[in-house]
């Protein structure tokens, strides 16, 4: 039987002017090897999915000034990090914030060795961009939501398996 996948909550940041707030990561042992991601991480004890989202939120930026709005969307994912395979049950929610500036308040020690900043993005500049961005599709994704407002229920995006 397959173990248990990590439960993540995600966090799509918009701030003001439609502006997405992603973290820069990289391997720590290889930090040619680098990409961008949305803020969140794994859900801790009781703790529901929102609960976690703002959790990792505050951890990962400082920025506590925020609504939270639905599920946007779900994905399976599983990729190896630090010498481990990740296997991960992922909820990507919408949040607003006109807190723009980022002071990451509570990093793991994972996190200290394998962040190395944040950027807020237009869907333009996502969707030129030729860096590595996760979930793969997020200036597609990004666009419709700005286009269309978000889903009625959470859209559930390709398995991504690296």
């Amino acid at each position: 039987m397959p173990a248990e996948k990590r439960k993540v909550s995600r966090v799509v940041l918009l701030d003001p002017d439609d502006r997405i707030l992603l973290l820069h990561g990289f391997e720590p042992d290889d930090p040619a090897t680098s990409w961008w991601f949305t803020p969140g991480g794994g859900v801790e004890g009781e703790e529901s999915r929102e609960e976690a989202a703002l959790r990792e939120l505050v951890e990962e930026t400082g920025i506590v000034d925020v609504e939270l709005g639905p599920v946007l969307w779900k994905r399976i994912c599983s990729f190896p990090f630090d010498g481990r395979r990740w296997d991960q049950d992922e909820w990507y929610f919408l949040a607003r914030t006109t807190q723009t500036v980022t002071a990451p308040a509570g990093f793991t020690e994972l996190e200290r060795r394998s962040i190395a900043g944040s950027r807020w993005w237009t869907s333009a500049e996502l969707l030129a961009a030729r860096e590595t961005v996760y979930p793969t599709r997020l200036g597609e994704l990004l666009r419709t939501l700005l286009d269309e407002g978000p889903p009625r229920d959470p859209l559930v995006l390709d398995p991504e398996i690296v």
